[in-house]
């Protein structure tokens, strides 16, 4: 799930996903232009805890996490909307 922690006119936004130790874990939305690699998600402890951090301007935004190639919803977000490729996106309001 996505946390927001403020600083200035960008939001500190952490995202975080459970999956397997040792997964290629990353998050892509409309804030990296869907690119599936573009944002690594790391698991510091080896424990299947994966997170990264940026800095996003306010607004909506859409995203999904990308494990091992397979797309996917976040499990901890509490609104989606469909996409055009026939399955939900989550959703992130700044």
């Amino acid at each position: 799930m996505a946390q927001v922690k403020t600083k200035t006119s960008k939001k500190r936004i952490t995202f975080r996903f459970q999956a397997q130790p040792g997964s290629d874990v990353h998050v892509a939305g409309d804030f990296n232009d869907w690119d599936p690699s573009a944002r690594r998600m790391k698991d510091k402890d080896n424990s299947g805890n994966y997170a990264t951090t940026m800095l996003l301007p306010p607004g909506e935004y859409q995203y999904k996490f990308v494990i091992d190639g397979h797309w996917s919803i976040d499990p901890n977000c509490d609104e989606w909307v469909p996409n055009a490729m026939g399955s939900l996106n989550s959703v992130l309001k700044i």
